[in-house]
């Protein structure tokens, strides 16, 4: 058995994205920024394939993105309120990591496991974020969804997906706890 580590199960336990909209600058600098995503990167991904790969989004990109969300929203005919969400993350934000599933061919992994390692990417970068004193949140919606946003804002191949936009920067307020799952709801205990 390893060595106990409470403050890491504590910080666990507690740990609680911070809603992107709340969070201000400063935003993490390069320097700042790098152990975030080596920690990230540290994901396990069933095979060595690294099947993701990091678009850092600093305030001219989001601009950009902010204002690609609201011509994709218009082109899509989305209501007003639908098409705001899609620009606000972007506009109110002012950093953000887009982690990008990337699968590559491989006999022996199948491709879904490769996005759920890009998830796995997305949980450990808001993770490490958090770690690192930073407010951190993880967001999609369906920007990330629209073949043309992605391919025209990330430049996305056609085999790519957004699995998610990590946002970090410096939190205003800290968010009231959520209700957390029933584990007796959710927990079948195999014995035989």
């Amino acid at each position: 058995m390893l060595t106990p580590n409470p403050a890491a199960m504590d910080f666990l336990l507690t740990r609680r994205s911070r809603p992107a909209k709340t969070m201000t600058g400063p935003y993490p600098d390069r320097a700042a920024l790098m152990p975030i995503l080596t920690a990230a990167a540290r994901t396990p991904d069933h095979g060595k394939l690294e099947p993701w790969r990091f678009v850092v989004l600093d305030r001219a990109a989001l601009d950009r993105l902010a204002a690609l969300a609201v011509a994709r929203g218009a082109a899509l005919g989305l209501d007003g309120e639908k098409m705001a969400k899609g620009r606000d993350q972007f506009a109110q934000s002012g950093l953000a990591v887009a982690v990008v599933s990337c699968p590559r061919p491989s006999d022996k992994v199948p491709a879904i496991e490769q996005v759920y390692s890009a998830g796995a990417v997305c949980l450990a970068m808001v993770n490490a974020a958090l770690a690192a004193g930073w407010g951190a949140n993880w967001l999609s919606g369906w920007v990330s969804h629209d073949r043309a946003f992605v391919e025209q804002g990330l430049g996305l191949g056609d085999h790519e997906s957004v699995a998610g936009f990590i946002h970090i920067g410096t939190e205003t307020s800290a968010p009231p706890d959520r209700p957390r799952p029933d584990l007796d709801a959710i927990t079948t205990w195999a014995s035989e």
